[in-house]
């Protein structure tokens, strides 16, 4: 499959799998800012980290993620990649489609397999759309156009990216695909000094509030870490397995990533992760895994086999606070849905998603659907800002 470009043709591979590129080419395109060792953007469509997800089965026969990783070629170079997987479901996703579906299955057509462009499992932003410098443009045009015709002639009913950043959203849209606007709740990094600065710049309620659930926590008699790099050793992932298990059999039904993935993160991901793990009496009780980016703390993660009350807090929101802080990262982003971060200081801001429908009369309809759901997810988003923790005059500084 080909793209003309204006001067130059651009040959379009579709793979089955990471060993089919170098990671050296994909990375280039992934995440050049860490070419001469400093970190990615974010981690999750580096080669290491996906090919992680390959190699423990996450991903694959019998998980509903088929890799189908898009390579653009310009003269024999790579110059865009995309990590793009054939779905037979919509687990693992967490922009959610399961209406679309039922309501096209219910008119006849049939949604499943479709095209996703995603890191699996992972609800985070970042590129989608991976070009070397230099082919911004043209790299993002060809794959676009190479999975819409990939989706085409195998006749899939459609095509998703999801978790771009807002401006692929826009050149998304400018190329034809619906756009499509959700809602997380983020952390924003006001340049604090500390935990207790942060605190300051909360309505006094909010703010004891906090310190009684910081307080409540750490009364659960033992210790909470932080660990990253060397310090993360293998008893943790064994641990962290156990916790991991429970929250994914309650949430999800089983777990999306296999035993494996951890024995793999620990060998190639332990510089991209911080876990923080807390002890009582030589057992580790809870854990929360969070992934490190150049700005940015991704919260991914939680579970326990002991309930102990504010501990979830703590271990996910005010251990990544304190972290983001003592490394000078912008913000935090604490994963999928959550009002209750709200009252914690993390405030709601849009994602991004990119949508592309062979039929025309359902591709309409989501169209409309999409420009109603904008209104009311901007609307949504200005309604819970103003019930913020912080005070007022620290709301008005932030605008």
């Amino acid at each position: 499959m080909t793209d003309q470009s204006p001067d130059k043709t651009i040959a379009i591979n579709v793979l089955s799998s990471l060993d089919q590129v170098t990671a050296e080419d994909w990375d280039a395109c992934a995440c050049p800012e860490a070419a001469g060792g400093g970190r990615p953007h974010d981690p999750f469509t580096t080669h290491r980290f996906l090919k992680a997800l390959e190699d423990s089965r996450s991903v694959g026969t019998g998980t509903g993620w088929d890799p189908r990783y898009l390579v653009a070629e310009m003269d024999g170079k790579v110059i865009a990649v995309a990590p793009m997987y054939g779905k037979s479901h919509s687990q693992g996703e967490y922009i959610f489609d399961h209406n679309w579906a039922h309501a096209y299955e219910r008119a006849g057509g049939r949604y499943y397999p479709k095209l996703q462009i995603a890191v699996p499992f992972t609800p985070a932003t970042g590129r989608r759309f991976l070009t070397r410098p230099g082919f911004e443009a043209t790299g993002m045009s060809a794959l676009i156009q190479g999975a819409v015709q990939v989706a085409a002639e195998a006749r899939l009913s459609s095509l998703h990216a999801t978790f771009c950043t807002e401006a692929e959203a826009i050149a998304g849209a400018e190329m034809g695909l619906m756009r499509r606007v959700t809602q997380q709740f983020h952390w924003i990094n006001r340049d604090y000094a500390d935990f207790d600065a942060f605190l300051a710049s909360l309505s006094s309620r909010k703010r004891k509030n906090i310190r009684k659930e910081r307080a409540r926590a750490q009364d659960f008699g033992g210790t909470i870490r932080t660990l990253t790099g060397d310090e993360i050793k293998p008893e943790h992932w064994d641990a962290f397995w156990v916790f991991y298990q429970d929250t994914g059999a309650r949430k999800w039904g089983s777990p999306y990533l296999t035993r494996w993935f951890f024995d793999i993160a620990q060998e190639v991901l332990r510089d991209d992760m911080a876990l923080v793990m807390a002890e009582r009496d030589g057992q580790y009780v809870a854990g929360a895994l969070n992934f490190i980016g150049r700005d940015v703390l991704y919260g991914r993660y939680w579970g326990c086999i002991e309930d102990h009350p504010c501990l979830h807090f703590e271990a996910c929101y005010y251990q990544a606070i304190d972290f983001a802080i003592a490394e000078g990262l912008a913000r935090v982003e604490a994963g999928a849905q959550g009002e209750h971060k709200l009252a914690r200081g993390y405030l709601p801001v849009q994602t991004h998603s990119l949508h592309w429908v062979a039929d025309p009369g359902f591709a309409d309809a989501i169209a409309r659907y999409l420009e109603a759901e904008r209104d009311a997810v901007d609307q949504d988003i200005e309604i819970l800002t103003q019930y913020g923790p912080f005070r007022k005059e620290t709301r008005e500084e932030q605008q």
